[in-house]
C-alpha cells in the first residue's frame, strides 16, 4: 500500500480484510471460512496447522525466556525437584495458550447479525 493512500479511497489494493496478514496472528493470514462458534470448531481452528505452528513458535521462543529467567539457575546447580520441572512445563504451556487464545479472539464467528451501517 502506498504512503497516505487508505482501504477507503480505493487505491491500495481491494480492500478486503481477507487480502490482508493479521498482525496479531504473527502474520499468519486467517483463511476465509476459518472461523469458530463452537468447542470443536475452536479446536479445529486452533489445530489448523498455521496456527499451531505459530503458537508453538511462540511458545518456545518466551517459554525459553521466562524458563531461563525463572528456573534456569535451579537446573544449571543441579537441584531441580519435580515440581521445578513441572513449573517449567507451565513456562512453556501457558504462552502456548495466549497464542491460541489471541488466535480465536481474532476468527470467532458472531452469533448475532451484524447491523447494517448508515
Amino acid at each position: 500500500m502506498r504512503a497516505g493512500s487508505s482501504l477507503a479511497d480505493g487505491q491500495g489494493g481491494s480492500g478486503k480484510v481477507s487480502d490482508m496478514a493479521e498482525p496479531s496472528l504473527g502474520g499468519v493470514q486467517p483463511q476465509a471460512g476459518l472461523s469458530w462458534s463452537t468447542f470443536s470448531e475452536a479446536l479445529r481452528v486452533c489445530a489448523h496447522r498455521p496456527h499451531l505452528r505459530n503458537s508453538l513458535r511462540i511458545a518456545l521462543i518466551v517459554g525459553t525466556i521466562l524458563f531461563s529467567i525463572n528456573q534456569l539457575d535451579v537446573v544449571l546447580t543441579g537441584r531441580a525437584t519435580l515440581g521445578v520441572w513441572l513449573k517449567g512445563g507451565l513456562t512453556y504451556l501457558v504462552p502456548f495458550c495466549v497464542s491460541n487464545w489471541g488466535i480465536l479472539v481474532a476468527t470467532r464467528r458472531s452469533q448475532k447479525p451484524m447491523k447494517e451501517a448508515s
